[in-house]
């Protein structure tokens, strides 16, 4: 029983963040950020990397200063670097399809900051990743954000890639 219990843990945190998001997406920003709060405090600066990931992700959204959002955004990234650069208990396929939407939050909190070229930077490390997005809804949504910041930076709004979009 103990066993089964440790083995639904990580999707208990998992769901606990989906229900903050819904509520967030409600329209009740701070009390989502503060629960966002009490659920890293939870977790810690060493929890799961899949959890610390996926809440710094969507804490990001919920700030309304750009270098808080940035700060957030960039917790996010180190932790997935966690996840796919293969360190024990990392799983580089739970973040694959994750990576583009990192790097294009990155991109999106320098030009709020004035920071043309590292918004550049990520923009085509967002490209460069989203050969692992799926050719569904949400694959579609992050290219064509790709795609709309490309050109809000005065760029040709290509994808950088040959291989644009995934299955070509």
């Amino acid at each position: 029983m103990v066993e089964r219990q440790e083995q639904t843990a990580p999707d208990a945190v998992l769901t606990r963040i989906g229900q903050v998001v819904m509520l967030h997406h409600g329209g009740d920003r701070e009390e989502a950020r503060s629960r966002f709060l009490d659920l890293w405090a939870e977790i810690g600066e060493d929890g799961d990397p899949l959890h610390r990931c996926t809440l710094a992700h969507y804490l990001a959204d919920t700030h309304d200063d750009p270098a808080d959002e940035l700060a957030w955004d960039l917790r996010a990234l180190s932790a997935a670097e966690e996840l796919a650069d293969g360190r024990p208990g990392g799983d580089p396929g739970s973040v694959r399809g994750f990576l583009p939407s990192l790097h294009l939050n990155l991109a999106a909190d320098y030009v709020k900051l004035g920071r043309a070229e590292a918004a550049r930077s990520h923009l085509r490390r967002a490209r460069s990743t989203a050969r692992a997005l799926a050719d569904d809804g949400y694959g579609a949504g992050v290219r064509s954000a790709i795609s709309r910041l490309a050109l809000r930076l005065g760029e040709d709004g290509g994808p950088g890639e040959e291989d644009w979009p995934p299955g070509r």
